[in-house]
């Protein structure tokens, strides 16, 4: 089994930046939502946070993942959640861009945990 750590900085926005995310109370419920999520999937979120119109997600990138792949698992079910509870009020969005950075490990414990 290989041995590998790679820490990807992953961010994106919503839709037009509307601010769907607007308090710390909705943010956390989806902040630890994409996170239980994620683990369920294999994929391991480090550290997780935002603001009202984008998130942040450093991802320990496995073997077997890929940096398009993370971004559609995450974006694609948390959207798809954050509706079917009715979160925002509103229709929710993610855009559909999301920028990744690969960061060193040393870098990665620099982070510390948002939600």
């Amino acid at each position: 089994m290989p041995y590998i750590k790679v820490y990807i900085h992953y961010v994106w926005s919503t839709k037009n930046r509307y601010p769907y995310l607007s308090t710390l109370a909705i943010r956390k419920k989806v902040w630890m939502h994409i996170c239980e999520n994620a683990k369920e999937k294999g994929i391991y979120i480090d550290i997780i946070g935002g603001y009202s119109d984008h998130c942040h997600c450093l991802v320990s990138l496995g073997a077997d993942q890929t940096l398009k792949d993370i971004a559609q698992l995450i974006k694609g079910e948390s959207s798809f959640w954050i509706n079917k509870q009715k979160i925002c009020g509103d229709k929710f969005y993610w855009q559909n861009d999301y920028f990744a950075a690969s960061v060193s490990e040393s870098i990665s414990r620099c982070y510390k945990k948002i939600y």
